[in-house]
């Protein structure tokens, strides 16, 4: 996909801040460190829309990105990071729970996981949460490619197996360094959004 506009719309702290639009959105949460910004970039066909930061869980806010007018990015803080206060955890919580129980313009959640790691408790927490909602998943299991090619069909079977995910949930591999699986993240999403 070739975006004109790409851009941040705002990091938004609580639900006053959201944005007033009423363009589709697709939610993308995945666990601190994950490539989650790297995925955003190679999604958008941009070098630094979505900040790539050296200290995992630095998101702490509802990052809204408008794409073309068309769709909007919602990138959630990243989870599942030591360095997060309990005070920091509740808030994270009640954030997400405003704008699943609050937002119309959802549309589904791409979990985003590491190909080369089983998928965490707060992956599934995750996955169960917004199954709750009866939204559609897509997972991107992303740094594909720094996984040995004899270790990748496991992988995948390990992430599949513990996500327990459904048939209609799609599982793919995903590379930011050689653009593995752009077009099939981009095709899964366009299916939510329409």
């Amino acid at each position: 996909m070739q975006f004109q506009k790409a851009e941040l719309v705002i990091s938004a702290a609580s639900k006053v801040q959201w944005p007033q639009t009423e363009l589709p959105e697709i939610v993308l949460a995945g666990r601190s460190n994950v490539g989650k910004s790297s995925l955003i970039n190679a999604l958008t066909g941009r070098k630094k829309l979505a900040y790539v930061g050296n200290t995992p869980g630095k998101t702490r806010l509802l990052n809204f990105f408008n794409l073309d007018d068309q769709y909007m990015f919602v990138d959630v803080p990243g989870y599942g990071y030591a360095n997060i206060s309990k005070q920091q955890l509740i808030r994270f919580g009640e954030m997400m729970e405003d704008y699943f129980n609050e937002r119309m313009q959802k549309r589904g959640l791409l979990l985003i996981v590491d190909a080369r790691h089983k998928p965490t408790e707060d992956d599934l927490t995750m996955i169960d949460f917004v199954r709750y909602y009866d939204l559609p998943v897509v997972v991107a299991a992303t740094k594909y490619d720094k996984v040995k090619p004899s270790q990748r069909q496991h992988n995948l079977k390990v992430i599949k197996e513990t996500l327990c995910l459904r048939d209609e949930e799609k599982l793919i591999p995903f590379s930011a360094e050689t653009k593995l699986g752009v077009d099939e993240v981009w095709d899964a999403l366009l299916e939510m959004l329409h």
